[in-house]
């Protein structure tokens, strides 16, 4: 699947919170100062371009739907994150947090003790 905008990202987490719905169910989901329709309906269209929505027609409307859950977004759009700027590691990734100082040791702790249930 191609890699989404900054804009196309944020309209997913809006159509995944949301589930499914027409243009003007995204629109009163946005921050203010809200875009035009004819924008979001933009980057609706691209979505379902791209793959990551479908839709069906009521009349002169449409409804759209995302065609993944949330998680499995996450998880394709984790692995790519990871693969791209993290040479394929988990733990490169893990250590530029720590170095970052963006993981606590008591989250690292955490983490561990959810890798050892697994």
């Amino acid at each position: 699947m191609e890699k989404l905008t900054n804009q196309e990202e944020e309209m997913m987490l809006i159509i995944f919170q949301q589930g499914k719905g027409f243009i003007k169910d995204f629109i009163q989901k946005m921050d203010e100062p809200t875009p035009p329709y004819t924008t979001v309906a933009s980057i609706v269209k691209n979505l379902e371009r791209k793959g990551y929505l479908k839709s069906t027609r009521y009349g002169n409307t449409y409804e759209y739907s995302p065609v993944m859950e949330e998680s499995e977004y996450k998880s394709k759009f984790m692995s790519g994150v990871v693969q791209n700027y993290f040479e394929n590691s988990y733990k490169e990734m893990v250590s530029f947090f720590v170095e970052k100082q963006k993981i606590s040791a008591e989250e690292l702790q955490e983490i561990i003790k959810l890798i050892e249930k697994k």
